[in-house]
């Protein structure tokens, strides 16, 4: 019998044999990844948060079920798919570079997502896998370049150049050090 179609954009998952309801939306799921590289936080802070994000209910679920709840989220961040990527160079940072995936994702769907009241994780997902030639993939092809120590072609070195605050990861401070740096003036 086939799947319900509703099914393929799920709102619930299972965890210790129970249904929990998730915060879906693209908006939630960009929270949690921005918790996950969070510097403020350590690994335990961070999974709490995205739990947090995640399961609107969570405080409904025994503890016990945490660790499979903690796997049904990232499973669910990586758009339902069992095993995570291969261990390559980090090219993403969804906070960094949101307002370069937006207009692609944008031109994808044929809409502004941003104004959007609900758009379910996997459909922006399924639009950012789509995006094509655009400034974000340019930034992603120099950071693949760049991270694995391959020499940049001529056209992109010029690019890089001119864009590299597009490029280059912004080091994260945590609340000390911004604190720190302030002090001296900056």
């Amino acid at each position: 019998m086939p799947r319900p179609w509703n099914e393929l954009l799920p709102t619930r998952v299972e965890v210790g044999g129970a249904q929990y309801a998730v915060r879906s939306d693209y908006r939630a799921a960009l929270d949690i990844c921005a918790a996950l590289s969070d510097p403020e936080l350590d690994g335990r802070e961070r999974s709490a948060a995205a739990l947090t994000i995640f399961y609107p209910n969570l405080s409904d679920m025994p503890a016990e079920h945490y660790q499979e709840a903690a796997e049904q989220c990232l499973r669910f961040i990586r758009g339902g798919g069992g095993e995570p990527p291969g261990q390559g160079p980090r090219l993403v940072d969804w906070e960094q570079d949101f307002p370069q995936i937006v207009a692609p994702v944008n031109r994808v769907l044929g809409q502004e997502v941003r104004a959007a009241e609900y758009m379910h994780w996997w459909t922006f997902l399924a639009a950012y896998q789509e995006i094509g030639e655009c400034t974000f993939a340019q930034i992603v092809r120099i950071r693949d370049r760049l991270a694995r120590g391959r020499p940049l072609e001529k056209a992109d070195q010029e690019w890089y150049r001119n864009n590299r605050q597009l490029v280059d990861f912004k080091r994260k401070y945590t609340g000390a050090e911004d604190e720190m740096v302030k002090s001296w003036g900056f």
